[in-house]
């Protein structure tokens, strides 16, 4: 970890004085061999004036986030004296810190990257391949998440992001070149050991192909007769491979293909899909609403990939992107949802927005189950034995997996071994608490869309306000009722429903009197508090079908504006030109209910706001920070504030 050179545990030759052997007349300020002392003097206090700034340019170019007193020496082209001089001025200013490692010298490291320079700085380590940024620009962060990966944020200022491969396979670039392009705009400097290994896993996920032969059976191709022979014929099962017809080719079990691609994708070689799958029977479809220009723009990628995943913010309009490609196949297509209440928002779109009729498009799911040309079911029916082979047996052109992040889960990943030739996913939020997010890409396609930030900029999408609200407990009685309860479920479940919430949230209300507001809960019981505080349905996974309907009826059209929703309004329901959301509870749920919740109020006109509310002292804080720090990578501005009024703050 550190450098073990003696240099560090005593001073360097160099740091000696005047070479002895010197004629040197001290006593006569005019003589050169004092002129020779005052500017040795007037450098060492040049370079006693090493600051923060310069202590960060040395650890970039050391490729380690701390050092020792040689290492900084090195770096700065200074003795070590001057540098241990400098690195004790820097800790009592207290922005260094210093630390003795057992049979290592003392190593030096800053005490907070975002109180160590006001502006934005960017610091690579390409050895672990993780950036640093401190207070990044939207824009910044915008480019950074084309093709890193947000690990943590420290008070919201400074960002680790990591650098994985798969980030690499699905950055959204036509090339490498455009790529590393992006990479040295971002890091304003070349990084050759993080280009090169950039370069070696953009060429590993062109390794593979499947492709479909003239007479019909699939065909896995290898770039060489050692990856053919080495990788995959080795990761792979005999009834995956049912044959060998070249160095460089195999026969592909039909049935097998989404195993192989999973495999080989864990193997570290994503594999192309080139199959010629099913066109499905032709279906005129012609489109009733001009596309926006970045809808428009998913659609001819999509049309030149067959396999994709539209990536964009709540409100961006995925769903009609997603017409966009039924039009521009023109084929028989499958449509898949995790719930009866978005299947019916589909139909509804879909007659709405095209050309097709009402016998043309039918539901299948626990309430109907009709199969027509366009048929929407939910993931949990296509998946069961007794109604699959009715989806088998229809020539599908295209499938349509929406809110696609669930499909590495074991009732949703049974749906997608379902293949057509072309498959689209939707997702606002393609990540996953398991880290499996790589399953969504591997099943349907890479991601294709914009970042958050440009459709904010272009107005596209309203940008909510978010705060993060710490309220304190109501009375020392349930501060310590909390303190004293069993850690997990029974700590979480007393902190989500702490009183004083209710009186946060009433206040909230009234501050927002014309707002169309929804109030997020985790529990039951919480919910019919909230209710009856703020005078309003709860709606829940209880609440019978029709009644649900009814409701979600009348808030869209106006003639309610308050809601009281529990996990139920999460995903999969469309609750447009939402202006106030308030997350009472349910804290301890991932980050992408966070940006779902968040993105309720994501509608191309208007403001919004969003408030989450975090029990002060309890684990409620951490959650409401994790879920906000997804949405603050995003480009969405997030405040905190403290209720008993402390005041606030803002952060980017």
């Amino acid at each position: 970890m550190t450098d073990s050179s003696d240099a560090d545990r005593e001073p360097a030759d160099d740091a000696v004085s005047p070479d002895a052997d010197a004629d040197v007349d001290v006593s006569n300020p005019g003589s050169a061999a004092s002129d020779n002392v005052n500017d040795a003097t007037d450098e060492t206090a040049d370079r006693d004036s090493i600051g923060i700034a310069e202590l960060y340019d040395a650890l970039e170019d050391l490729g380690r986030p701390l050092t020792t007193a040689s290492g900084l020496a090195r770096a700065l082209s200074i003795t070590q004296e001057e540098a241990s001089r400098t690195l004790d001025a820097l800790a009592e200013e207290g922005v260094v810190e210093r630390a003795a490692v057992d049979r290592d010298p003392v190593v030096w490291y800053p005490t907070d990257w975002t109180r160590a320079v006001d502006r934005e700085r960017v610091v690579v380590f390409p050895d672990r391949r993780e950036i640093i940024v401190d207070k990044p620009s939207q824009f910044t962060r915008a480019r950074l998440s084309t093709f890193a990966h947000l690990v943590t944020t420290t008070g919201f200022e400074s960002y680790l992001y990591e650098l994985r491969r798969e980030d690499v396979w699905h950055a959204p670039y036509d090339s490498l070149d455009a790529l590393l392009d992006t990479v040295r705009s971002v890091l304003r400097k070349r990084s050759e050991p993080l280009e090169e290994w950039i370069e070696t896993q953009w060429t590993r996920a062109n390794q593979f192909v499947l492709r479909t032969r003239s007479e019909g059976y699939t065909v896995l191709e290898a770039k060489s007769a050692d990856l053919m022979g080495n990788v995959a014929r080795q990761k792979l099962a005999e009834d995956q491979l049912r044959a060998t017809l070249s160095d460089t080719e195999s026969w592909a079990a039909e049935e097998a293909t989404a195993g192989i691609k999973r495999s080989l994708y864990e193997a570290g070689y994503p594999v192309r899909d080139e199959r010629d799958l099913e066109e499905g029977d032709p279906l005129p479809i012609s489109l009733d609403v001009t596309l926006r220009e970045y809808q428009a723009h998913w659609v001819r990628e999509f049309a030149q990939k067959r396999a994709g995943v539209f990536v964009g913010p709540p409100g961006s309009g995925k769903t009609i992107a997603a017409l966009g490609v039924l039009a521009d196949i023109e084929g028989e297509s499958l449509v898949l949802v995790p719930s009866r209440e978005l299947a019916a928002q589909w139909r509804e779109q879909i007659l709405t927005r095209t050309s097709l009729s009402p016998e043309q498009v039918g539901e299948y799911h626990g309430g109907e189950k009709e199969v027509r040309p366009v048929t929407i079911a939910t993931y949990q029916t296509a998946g069961m034995d007794r109604h699959r082979q009715l989806f088998d047996q229809r020539r599908w052109g295209l499938i349509v997996y929406d809110e696609c992040q669930h499909i590495p889960s074991a009732v949703y990943r049974r749906s997608a071994d379902l293949q057509a030739r072309h498959r689209l996913g939707l997702s606002a939020t393609p990540i996953r608490e398991d880290e499996m997010e790589a399953e969504i890409y591997t099943l349907i396609g890479p991601p294709i869309g914009a970042d958050w930030e440009s459709l904010f900029e272009a107005g596209f999408v309203a940008e909510p306000e978010v705060e993060i609200r710490y309220v304190p407990w109501d009375s020392t009685t349930t501060r310590n009722e909390h303190a004293s309860a069993a850690a997990g479920h029974e700590k979480r479940k007393l902190a989500a429903m702490n009183p004083a919430k209710l009186d946060d949230v009433r206040g909230l209300r009234t501050s927002h009197p014309d707002a169309k507001a929804l109030v997020f809960c985790e529990y039951l019981d919480h919910g019919e508090a909230l209710a009856e505080a703020l005078d309003a349905p709860f709606v829940s996974g209880g609440t019978a079908h029709h009644r649900r309907q009814a409701l979600l009826g009348e808030f869209r059209d106006g003639r309610r504006d308050t809601l009281v929703v529990s996990r139920v309004g999460d995903e999969g329901i469309d609750l447009p030109n939402a202006q106030l959301a308030i997350v009472a509870s349910g804290l301890g749920g991932s980050r992408r209910q966070g940006t779902q919740r968040a993105g309720r109020t994501m509608r191309p006109a208007g403001t919004a706001t969003m408030y989450v509310l975090a029990t002060r002292g309890t684990s409620e804080e951490e959650f409401a920070q994790r879920q906000m720090h997804h949405l603050s990578a995003k480009g969405v501005r997030v405040r905190e504030r403290n209720v008993e009024g402390e005041g606030s703050t803002e952060f980017e």
